[in-house]
């Protein structure tokens, strides 16, 4: 889990994976499931962790390792009655806490800085928030949101497990060399 790469396309996720991307997060906003599964299809071919994003019943028909929901999102007694990780959005303690109570297997935690690649994410929870987060839980931490080369160290050490990126996929051996 030391390094998601979220994508949309599966030559940046390539990229990604050569660069040393451990997960690859499949993230089609807007898309239906019949085209997430259509797009999905070769991102199993890739060798690592695949989890598709808010899209519960695509991630069991592509056969994907897991899903990641929004704090809000509906699934998660279907992802966990598939046997899927379930990933969930968190961006405090108790949001946390919450979601491994309900059964997540890691929480994506964030975003730690202000982000351009979410327009409606919430406040930045900083390093002391990753760090609040991280010690309210025994599930690993990905911190998201305006992680890049130059501060992903300092996610891991605030408490992480590792890291998820978006705009920054395709930098991925910088990103697994600052780890």
């Amino acid at each position: 889990m030391k390094l998601h790469a979220i994508v949309s396309d599966l030559e940046t996720a390539e990229k990604a994976v050569a660069g040393g991307a451990t997960v690859v997060q499949l993230r089609m906003k807007g898309a239906s499931s019949d085209e997430v599964v259509e797009r999905g299809g070769p991102f199993l071919r890739l060798g690592v962790t695949f989890i598709v994003n808010d899209d519960v019943r695509a991630a069991i028909a592509l056969g994907a390792d897991g899903v990641h929901l929004g704090q809000h999102d509906p699934g998660a007694d279907l992802a966990r009655a598939a046997g899927l990780m379930l990933g969930r959005s968190v961006t405090t303690p108790a949001e946390a806490r919450d979601a491994q109570e309900e059964g997540a297997t890691y929480v994506g935690a964030g975003p730690v800085w202000d982000t351009p690649s979410k327009s409606d994410a919430a406040p930045a929870i900083g390093l002391d928030g990753l760090r609040a987060i991280a010690e309210a839980v025994s599930i690993p931490v990905v911190a998201i949101g305006g992680v890049d080369p130059s501060n992903a160290r300092a996610c891991i050490d605030a408490g992480a497990t590792g890291v998820a990126v978006m705009r920054a996929a395709a930098d991925a051996a910088e990103l697994r060399a600052a780890l």
